[in-house]
Order: structure tokens, then sequence, then C-alpha cells
């Protein structure tokens, strides 16, 4: 889904949406509706993306700690 906020009042059957309304649509749908003139996208959520953890990188679990050297 993604959210578009209305830049003029938009009637139809079925619907009735204000100028400042922000209104919930799927994707291809919001786009056509982002056009400009009637609504806008907006970007009120990160972009969701799947993103590898530390250890699917090949990276360690979480910070290392130093030990102490030994003096003898």
């Amino acid at each position: 889904m993604a959210r578009i906020r209305l830049l003029t009042s938009v009637a139809g059957e079925g619907f009735s949406w204000r100028a400042g309304e922000e209104v919930d649509l799927p994707g291809a749908e919001a786009k056509k509706w982002a056009d400009g003139v009637r609504a806008e996208l907006v970007r009120d959520e990160p972009v969701e993306t799947p993103e590898a953890t530390s250890v699917e990188r090949g990276g360690r679990k979480g910070p290392t700690r130093r030990r102490p050297s030994r003096k003898e």
C-alpha cells in the first residue's frame, strides 16, 4: 500500500476525498493519482527493504570485547 495526499477534492461512485486528506491505495493506483495535480505521494514510512543480519553477512553476532593482556 502507498499513501497519497489529495491536492484537490475528488468524488466518484463510492468515494469522496477532500483536499489535504491522506488515503492508502495499492501502489499502481497511487501512482496514477499522484500526478502532482490531483495528489502527491506521502513518504511517512521508511521503505521496507530486507537487510541481511551480521551473521548472514559473515560477521560476528555482536560487538567484541577486548580482553586485557596478561602481564607476567
